[in-house]
């Protein structure tokens, strides 16, 4: 801090916790979910309301200081956690309020996948939101929200009927379709670019508390004939189903794999049904034609499949991820998948394939700020993660060459916003394109003209705007 008097005056009205560096548990307050990640912010402020947000964003622009929002600080790119700046954590803003007859949540700003589903699901409801259960519902939504509940609801912005937003100058303003529509639309998929968003209002979704669970792998050998037949059976999926291709997948030590099979890489399809488990069992029926070398299909809470990567991407392991939109599994983008998907060492490794359709392409593409194309495609996420130093290290060099293998035939070069870590301006104009980019930049001149909120996948405030 370069003004004592500033800071003091600062705690005299600040209701939340103020963190320093030689505070007990900053080490613990500025940690990331990903390990690569070690930034030391001058001063975390763990906000109790939108006037201690207010509060933060005065002192940092008095003090020069950049500011970070952090949510569930589930990024890739540690952008939550502003190096030398200031961090507005919104973790303390867990409140979920479930209006079940409504079918609506109001959901603070801290909250994470898991704390929501917890309220939701004793209803059997469900927001459409993410696939790792710690992940904070600010950022996934702000982004987009892709998930198991993608094709059954849509993305998680489509769900999204409001937002409590404080803005770079402290106002704090309701946004919604009948109340700042303009910045409405921009959250809805445009990051966190305009405010900081202190509480959603979701629409949600009759789901659970039991689903349908199906899991289908294929050895490395047979990799080309498996991802054919996925890309003739996923159109037939529907709406009251989701479905999450892997490549390069390591079968893991559980008990219902094989133990010849564990540890194995191959190539893997799970199918979430949300009917009954007799209609689950005639869509996936085809599945088992195709000799897996080990399926499992079981009921399941729908707690526990947001809960299904946890274990394997917990908190602290080294990550990167690169991606991109392709609108389909042609062969010569099969031939890439197969000759690369051996490439890594970690078992927690692999290549994510989400499968958007269904409600997904029932939204039009200008309805919401949400990057890339609403017809049915496939977001593609070449991810790496482990525990290990130089298994990441090799394994970060695999996303590269798998990327780079891959997008010559990409729809959408800069893919999913929420999946860019490396977020330069290129990638961010091609995520978005050219209308909905500076449809974007002109609202962000009107709301954060100085770019306070930079530090994200960043839309720059149009020129004159």
């Amino acid at each position: 801090m370069t003004s004592t008097s500033n800071l003091e005056l600062f705690r005299s009205a600040f209701r939340g916790t103020l963190i320093e560096p030689s505070d007990d548990g900053y080490d613990q307050a500025r940690s990331a979910w990903n390990g690569d990640i070690d930034h030391r912010p001058v001063l975390i402020a763990q906000v109790s309301s939108p006037p201690d947000v207010a509060a933060a964003l005065a002192l940092a622009a008095g003090e020069g200081l950049e500011v970070s929002v952090r949510g569930g600080a589930h990024s890739y790119r540690g952008t939550a956690i502003a190096d030398g700046g200031l961090v507005i954590d919104l973790s303390a803003l867990k409140s979920v309020v479930v209006d079940p007859q409504a079918k609506r949540a109001r959901v603070g700003g801290g909250v994470t996948l898991a704390e929501l589903d917890a309220a939701t699901q004793p209803h059997g409801l469900a927001m459409p939101a993410g696939v790792i259960s710690d992940t904070g519902v600010a950022g996934l939504t702000l982004g987009g929200g892709i998930g198991w509940l993608t094709r059954l609801g849509g993305l998680s912005v489509d769900n999204l009927v409001g937002a409590e937003v404080v803005l770079a100058n402290g106002d704090v303003v309701q946004a919604s379709a009948d109340s700042h529509p303009d910045l409405f639309w921009a959250l809805r998929g445009g990051g966190g670019n305009f405010g900081v968003v202190t509480e959603f209002d979701f629409r949600l979704q009759t789901v659970g508390p039991l689903i349908n669970f199906g899991m289908f792998f294929w050895g490395l050998d047979h990799g080309i004939e498996a991802l054919q037949f996925i890309r003739d059976f996923i159109p037939t999926v529907g709406e009251r189903a989701g479905a999450l291709v892997a490549v390069g997948l390591t079968a893991p030590p559980a008990p219902f794999v094989p133990e010849h099979v564990q540890g194995q890489k191959g190539y893997a399809m799970i199918v979430a049904g949300y009917t009954t488990p007799e209609d689950h069992a005639d869509l996936v029926a085809p599945v088992l034609g195709q000799s897996p070398l080990f399926s499992f299909i079981t009921p399941m809470p729908f707690v526990d499949l947001q809960k299904m990567f946890d274990e394997d991407l917990t908190w602290g392991m080294y990550a990167y991820e690169k991606s991109l939109d392709v609108d389909e599994l042609t062969d010569e983008i099969i031939a890439a998948l197969a000759a690369n998907a051996d490439g890594a060492r970690s078992t927690e490794s692999f290549v994510g394939i989400f499968c958007l359709g269904g409600a997904f392409s029932q939204v039009s593409e200008d309805d919401t700020s949400f990057g890339g194309s609403r017809s049915p495609h496939y977001a593609v996420n070449v991810d790496c993660a482990s525990i290990d130093r130089a298994d990441f290290e090799h394994d970060r060099e695999w996303v590269r060459t798998m990327w780079a293998a891959l997008q010559p035939y990409a729809s959408n070069a800069g893919g999913y916003v929420n999946f860019l870590n490396d977020a330069d301006e290129a990638r961010v104009r091609a995520s978005y394109g050219p209308a909905k980019y500076d449809r974007l930049a002109a609202i962000k001149a009107t709301y954060d003209p100085d770019n306070v909120f930079h530090l994200n996948a960043n839309i720059k405030p149009a020129l004159g705007g």
